[in-house]
């Protein structure tokens, strides 16, 4: 009787851990176990880190702001993806993370990121920080020069993080927003 209760408890602790064994449509990034802890100045002047987003699921876009296309095309998606969901989209946290915090104050992104939704949170730092952060989610980023300005050239997936803050699928740019909401629906 002993032995039975003890593989009960031993099934029920697997079955507990069984959202490691998810089948996503995105690329599963659980088994590379990234870092993704981040201290950032959100585009409300507050700082955050993303202990502050536990107990939500974190969809989180690396771009910046005078990007010409693809960065605001990710951002609707976003809005579209949280619409989607429904009465659970107050389970989805929204976080854009800038790479170019040279140009991207909190001021600048105060202005840009509630025009696609107020309940998003737009994050900039010191540019050790966003590449220190850029390199722990494996995001391309690399200032280019154009005459007198410049540009970030990019890559432009999208992250999903589950509610503890784990790095668990990421989604290349162009992919269905019917597979992401199935991928967050999931880390539910």
């Amino acid at each position: 009787m002993k032995k039975f209760f003890i593989i009960l408890l031993l099934l029920s602790t697997l079955l507990s851990c069984s959202n490691n064994n998810l089948t996503f449509n995105g690329s599963d990034f659980t088994k590379y176990e990234l870092d993704s802890y981040f201290e950032l100045t959100s585009h409300k002047g507050k700082e955050k880190n993303i202990n502050d987003f536990k107990g939500k699921v974190i969809a989180i876009f690396f771009g910046f702001v005078s990007c010409p296309d693809i960065c605001p095309t990710t951002m609707l998606e976003l809005k579209n993806i949280k619409s989607k969901l429904g009465e659970n989209s107050n389970q989805l946290e929204v976080l854009f993370i800038s790479l170019d915090p040279e140009r991207d104050t909190p001021e600048l992104l105060s202005k840009f990121i509630p025009s696609f939704d107020p309940s998003f949170i737009g994050l900039t730092g010191t540019i050790e920080n966003i590449e220190k952060i850029a390199q722990q989610y494996k995001v391309y980023r690399k200032k280019v020069i154009q005459g007198s300005s410049y540009t970030i050239d990019h890559s432009s997936g999208l992250y999903l993080l589950d509610k503890e803050g784990r790095i668990r699928v990421r989604h290349s740019y162009g992919s269905e927003v019917k597979l992401i909401v199935e991928d967050i629906k999931k880390l539910f």
